[in-house]
Parts: structure tokens; sequence; C-alpha cells
């Protein structure tokens, strides 16, 4: 047994010799290997890439910190700057930095405010502790922005044209428009700028009702005093000029489309007062009543109704305002206008708005219409009243002559939209409810497609409103 344990004992210290040396020859080795060591240089350059690493890190985060300050300051001072904004500015910007938890970072709000515009000047500034950064001695690291915006209403010259014709009696769609264009003034004409924005309202329907403040200007062959609609010759609809060197026709005073009762308040002149143009207003309560009031009448030309919108923003009929301001009808601030088409600080525009197209439109024979009497006849009798109960239907054709047809009206409101936009005037049109047909035309006139809205319903407020918008001109300066 003993010699046994003593041969175990001896083989096993044996053993242990042999792993030992194995494993001293692993270790030795591996101790000896050159192949991997790294060198003081390499340790030197990873220590160093680690570094560069955290300054990315740390900059990518004052990046992040500086793009908030700066985001908020934009949508604080552009919020700040509109002139319908009623809160105080400065409360506004220091409201979107307490939203933001940053108001530490807001430094300075500085605010000014004129008769026509509204800068808003803010500047924001925060520090960020640096983590990596501190190796190379920066302990903190800058966000910092700056914010100005402005809302500026330029003096501004609007022609408003507004569609009365029959058609607008379905679908409410006259008491859309009226509460749309209401809002479109309200809008636009506001307390800040209530001597910069001047308003030439235009309701038409089959012709365009001047009125004495602008037909008085003009040379007219006067017929009748029942109204005070011209026949506009087609040559003059390749100039935005007011012509005032050639006679108008005076538009015979009739109403031609219906059978049936002898009906006489849709003429195919509007006839009633409201119905006139209401030459450079800057009175937006009195506009606003006066759409009000409007009813809807007869077929429908919007070439007339551009025409004359586009004349009243030429300077050929700056002596139609002087008159006014005279005469006590508009303030002093109308004086010289329209102004002269490179005046930089004014803005002149065409809100033209339809909710149709163009149809024919007719007139009574020279030889039926040619004296006093007979002029007293048609406006006792609607025409075709008259006809059916005093007149053989085979001389029916004898009485009445066609001036209009629709694709006369698309080729003369072309050739109008196409004279102011050649000088510069903004043409913004909206179609109502109207046929593919009639948009194509309206965006046509329009100065882009961009400029041009079809709207359904109670869509039309959304496009007034966007258009007073526009023209007001909220924007970022820099």
């Amino acid at each position: 047994m003993i010699n046994e344990k003593t041969a175990f004992g001896s083989g096993s210290a044996t053993g242990a010799r042999r792993a030992g040396s194995a494993t001293g020859g692993w270790l030795g080795r591996f101790w000896k290997d050159s192949t991997g060591t790294m060198s003081y240089m390499a340790v030197a350059g990873s220590l160093v890439m680690m570094v560069f690493g955290g300054i990315g890190i740390d900059m990518i985060h004052a990046e992040l910190k500086r793009t908030k300050v700066q985001n908020t300051l934009d949508r604080a001072t552009l919020a700040a700057a509109d002139l319908q904004q009623m809160l105080d500015p400065d409360f506004v910007v220091n409201d979107y930095f307490r939203a933001m938890d940053m108001s530490e970072a807001l430094v300075s709000v500085d605010v000014e405010t004129g008769l026509n515009y509204r800068r808003v000047v803010a500047e924001g500034y925060t520090t960020i502790s640096s983590n990596f950064m501190q190796l190379i001695g920066v302990q903190n690291l800058q966000a910092e922005g700056v914010s100005a915006a402005e809302e500026r209403i330029n003096k501004v010259e609007v022609s408003l044209v507004l569609d009365i014709s029959g058609s607008m009696e379905n679908n409410d769609k006259m008491e859309r428009l009226k509460s749309a264009s209401q809002l479109f003034l309200d809008t636009i004409m506001t307390n800040q700028n209530h001597d910069l924005v001047s308003v030439s309202l235009v309701p038409y329907s089959e012709q365009v009702n001047v009125g004495p403040a602008v037909a008085n200007h003009l040379n007219v062959d006067w017929r009748h005093g029942f109204s005070h609609c011209l026949e506009v010759p087609g040559s003059e609809f390749g100039s935005a000029t007011l012509n005032t060197s050639i006679t108008y026709e005076q538009t015979q005073h009739f109403q031609w489309n219906y059978f049936g009762n002898n009906d006489r308040d849709d003429t195919v002149c509007p006839q009633f007062s409201y119905e006139q143009i209401t030459p450079f207003s800057m009175d937006r309560e009195a506009l606003k009543g006066q759409i009000s009031q409007l009813q809807p009448r007869a077929g429908t030309s919007i070439f007339l109704g551009m025409k004359w919108a586009t004349a009243l923003l030429d300077p050929s009929s700056r002596a139609i305002a002087d008159t006014q301001v005279s005469s006590g009808a508009a303030p002093m601030a109308v004086s010289g206008r329209p102004v002269d088409y490179d005046d930089e600080e004014t803005i002149k525009t065409v809100v033209l708005m339809t909710d149709g197209q163009h149809d024919r439109s007719f007139r009574i024979q020279d030889w039926a219409y040619n004296s006093d009497s007979e002029i007293a006849l048609w406006n006792r009798n609607n025409l075709w009243y008259y006809l059916v109960n005093n007149v053989s239907s085979r001389h029916w054709g004898a009485f009445y002559t066609q001036k209009y047809n629709a694709g006369m009206g698309d080729q003369l409101l072309d050739s109008i939209c196409d004279a102011a936009k050649a000088q510069g005037i903004v043409v913004w049109g909206i179609g109502f409810e109207v046929t593919d047909h009639g948009a194509a035309v309206m965006q046509n006139c329009a100065s882009s497609p961009s400029h041009f809205f079809r709207v359904e319903g109670a869509a039309i407020e959304d496009a007034f409103y966007a258009i007073a918008r526009t023209i007001n001109q909220l924007r970022l300066t820099q």
C-alpha cells in the first residue's frame, strides 16, 4: 500500500510539473510575442480619436440646442409681428419660450410699430456644459440665435369685383358671397391701415353700372336717366387705360329675360344705387353695407366687370379719385390714386369673383329705341312681356339683336386680363361653384394658377380670407 501511495504521489507531482511547464511556456511565449503589441503612438492616437469623437458629440448637442433656440425665435417673432395679434408682442415672444421651457434662453425682444407695420426682433442665447471638450479646456458651449419678423401693409389699391348675376340666387350663394367679401374687407382694411388701403367695389351682372362718380368724367351719349351703364368698345379691352377721349354709348334701359309677369327689377343694366361702382373707398363699413344690399340680377358679363376694375387701378382714372376727395366723398389719403405703376410702395390688385361663365347678351334694335316715348315704353314693360302680349310672334326677332355671345366674352376677358397683368396688376380669381369651362377661363385670367381658387359652399370664405392675408404680406425678414 505504501509503495502504491508513493507511486501515486510521485505520478501526480510529475503531472503537475508537466502542466506547469506547459502553462508557463504558453504564457512565456505570449509575453515574449511582439507581433500584437500596441506602440505608445498607437495608444496616444486612440486616445486622441476618443477625444475628437467626444468633441463631435458635444458639438452635435450644441447644434441641436441652437436649432431649438432659433426655431423658437422664428415662430415667436412671426406670431408677435402679426398685426391682427392683439396681445403685447413682448408677451407673445416670452410665452413661446416659456412653453418650450427655455425662458432663460431669451435675451431680448425689440418691437417697432408704425402706421402700417410691426417689426419684432428677438435674440436668444444659452450655454451647454461640455463633457469631452473639458479635456481640452473648454467648459461650456454657446447656442445663440436672432430672428426678425415683420408684417407690413403697403399702400394697397384693390378692385373688388363681385358677380351679382341671376344664378347667384341658387344654393345660398349670394349670402355666402356677402359674408366672404365682408370678411375680406375686415381683414384687409384694419384700424392700423385705414388710410393705406383703398377699395373700388365693382358689382357686375350682364352690365356694370359705373355710377355718376365715374360716368361724369367721361363723354357719354346720354339717352335716359334710369341708370349709368356704358357700352365699352371691343378695342378698349386690349388696354388697362380708361379712355376719356371717346364718346361712350349709354346702355339701354330694359329687361330681357323673363316671360310671364311684367317684372322690371332685373334690367340688363343694374339700376339701383347700391349696384353702382363705389370708387376709391376707405370706408370699410360703408362698403360692407353696400354689399349687404346686393341682389341677384340678369346675366353674366365677367369681361365688363374686369374692364372697369382694371381701369380704376390705372393712373388714367386719377381725376375720378381727386374729384371724390374734393367733393368730400373720399378722404385726403385717396388723393393721387391710382398711383403710377412703378410706385414700389403700392400694391395694385384685382379680386375677380364669379359663379358662372359668359352667356349671350341682347339689346333692343335701334329702330325700337330711338325716341323718348320708346325709351319710356321699355321702362314700363319687360321686353318679352310686351312682345308676347302686343306683337305677333313672327315679328319678335325684329325687335332685338345679339351683342355678345359666350365666345366673345371669353376673348374680351382674356384681352383685359392680359392687359392688367402686363402692367403688373396682381389678378386673383375665385370660381364659386363654376363649370370646368368657367374654371379654365378664370384660371387663365389670374396671375398664376396659385392665384386662382375654385371653391364650393362655405369654402368661399377661406378663399377671400387667404387672398386678404397674402396681400397683407406677413413674412420673415431675416
